[in-house]
This record gives structure tokens, C-alpha cells and sequence, in this order.
């Protein structure tokens, strides 16, 4: 076994606002599992696909998919906050194979990453700095979108990449599943937001990050209390879309359109493709076992929470 995947969902909310205390025990195990699988794996190479949420990536320069050459964690909602170990020429050498496979990727010298990327980080690996890792920005909040298809390209060039350098490689996906938490959007916000969105808010004043994680926090105790608050999580999709990946049924999420899944899932669904670009960069290993499924639907986080392991078989 050459590579391993693990994806699994985030949230801001752990600590914050958690849900009964068995359920908390019961995704502490799940993820205390697929830790101790990753380190008995024992990766020399990560490739992390994660998205942003207005704390790194902005309407200043959106791209819909950003490799970093270097990057640090911001540590908002208490998250880890400092540097990633980004093996610059390794790095380097993964974009331009992903540019010369015909997938247009952005790169970053200066990533400024949040929860997104450090929460798996810690959580599956012990600290942002604990492996070699290359982060990989998937855009899954702001208008344009990138597709399906697109998304499933760009992992597949990766995974060509990644198998080309002989390492052991772990791919995780980071985010999802059905949510719509309360993300600002550019057609609808006043003119201060608006500046914000475009590129202000890369470096906001604690007063108003506080005030930011409060409204989220309000959110989602609402969301508790009346799940029609926001837009309700959908399990029976949720569970539907780990089948696919599982089955490799890619092509019926190529076909898929960004409003559909807005209208099925919610808006920050689309967070969903990180884990698209991992499975489709471990199937360049060729065949994989699908293992270790969680899932649940969690209103104090805001998600539809799942946790899926795969595993090349060669």
C-alpha cells in the first residue's frame, strides 16, 4: 500500500457549541481511529485539499484552485495557528505538473490558510507542522464555483504527481457535508462587507474576528433550536454522495450542477469537492478499498459530519 486517504469533515464550532456529550465521545473515537491508522501508515508525503472561508482567499484575486509553495494557519475559532512544513521544491514541482496536465491551478508563496486546513492537520496528524505537507485551496464558497469535473481533474493530476515521487502519500479531504452556515455573500452585503470580501478582511482587528466567530456561534445555537433557520442538513444526500465516492461513481457527480447542489445540500456544500479531489488523486493508483465510514448529522456544528477512509490496493 503506496497511499492512503483520509476525509473528514470540519467544523468552527468544536468547543463551542457541541453536542451531547456521547455523541462527542463517539466522533473523539472515530478520529482517534483513523489517527492511529495514518501513523501506522506512516506518511513521508501529505497532500491536504481544503477550502477557505474569507480568512485566506478573497474577491481581490479568487482563483478556484491555489497550490501552496509555503503557508500559514491563522488560527481562527481556537484553531492551530503558524506555519505549515511545505516542501517548497516539492511543491513546485506539483504545479507545474498539474498546469502541464491541463489543469489551470494558481500557487501561493504566502498562503494564509484557517480551520479548514488546520483542523485535519491537528486532528489527524498532531500539529500543522508535524508532516511535509503541500496544501491544496479547492474555492467552495465564492461565486463562480469550480464544478465537479474540475475538481476531479485536479485531483487526478495530483495523484499522477504524487505517485511519481516514489513516497508513501496520504491525501486528505477537508470539509463538507451538507451545510450552510452563515458565509457572506458578494451580491448580497453592504458596501463595508463588500470591502471586506474583496481583500480587507485578510487581516481583520480581533474586536470584529470575535464578533465574526459570535455570529456563527448565534447561528448555530438558532439552528439548534429551529433547523429551518438555515438551510436544513440532508443525510439521505449526504449518505448517497459517500456511496459514490466509494463505488467510484465520479460521473454522476461530473454532472451535477453548483445551483442543484446549493438547492439539495446547502451553500457551503460545495466545501464536498476537497473530498472529490482526494479520491480522485488516490484512483491514480490505481484501484482502492473504501473503509471506515461515520456518519451523522450534528446541528451544533452545522453539518452533516462524516469521516471515510480509503486505501490504495497496490
Amino acid at each position: 500500500m503506496s497511499a492512503y486517504l483520509h476525509c473528514l469533515s470540519h467544523t468552527p464550532l468544536v468547543g463551542y457549541l457541541d453536542p451531547a456529550q456521547a455523541v462527542l465521545a463517539e466522533v473523539d473515537e472515530v478520529i482517534g481511529a483513523a489517527r492511529a491508522r495514518i501513523a501506522a501508515f506512516d506518511p513521508q508525503l501529505v497532500f491536504l485539499f481544503a477550502p477557505d472561508h474569507y480568512n485566506g482567499f478573497f474577491y481581490d484575486v479568487m482563483p478556484a484552485f491555489c497550490i501552496g509553495m509555503a503557508a500559514t494557519a491563522i488560527g481562527d475559532f481556537n484553531s492551530a495557528a503558524g506555519p505549515l512544513d511545505v516542501p517548497r521544491e516539492i511543491a513546485e514541482a506539483c504545479a507545474s505538473a498539474v498546469l502541464e496536465a491541463g489543469v489551470d491551478t494558481a500557487v501561493s508563496y504566502r498562503m494564509q490558510v484557517d480551520h479548514g486546513f488546520a483542523q485535519p492537520l491537528e486532528l489527524l496528524l498532531g500539529g500543522l507542522d508535524a508532516r511535509p505537507v503541500i496544501p491544496v485551496f479547492i474555492n467552495g464558497v465564492a461565486q463562480p464555483l469550480p464544478g465537479f469535473a474540475r475538481a476531479r481533474l485536479l485531483g487526478e493530476a495530483i495523484g499522477r504527481f504524487a505517485r511519481s515521487t516514489g513516497k508513501r502519500v496520504l491525501f486528505l479531504g477537508s470539509g463538507g457535508l451538507s451545510h450552510q452556515p452563515p458565509v457572506p455573500e458578494l451580491a448580497h452585503v453592504d458596501a463595508r462587507m463588500a470591502e471586506r470580501l474583496m481583500g480587507s478582511g485578510r487581516d481583520l482587528p480581533p474586536n470584529e474576528r470575535e464578533a465574526r466567530q459570535q455570529r456563527v456561534i448565534s447561528a448555530a445555537e438558532g439552528f439548534v433550536r429551529d433547523q429551518n433557520t438555515l438551510h436544513p442538513l440532508n443525510p439521505a444526500w449526504d449518505q448517497h454522495f459517500l456511496d459514490l465516492l466509494e463505488q467510484r461513481r465520479y460521473a454522476e457527480l461530473d454532472g451535477l450542477a453548483n445551483a442543484e447542489l446549493s438547492a439539495l445540500a446547502g451553500k457551503s456544500t460545495h466545501e464536498v469537492k476537497t473530498w472529490v479531489a482526494a479520491f480522485a488523486a488516490l484512483g491514480a493508483y490505481g484501484d482502492y478499498q473504501a473503509c471506515e465510514r461515520y456518519y451523522r448529522p450534528i446541528p451544533e456544528w452545522i453539518a452533516g459530519f462524516g469521516s471515510l477512509s480509503a486505501h490504495s490496493l497496490f
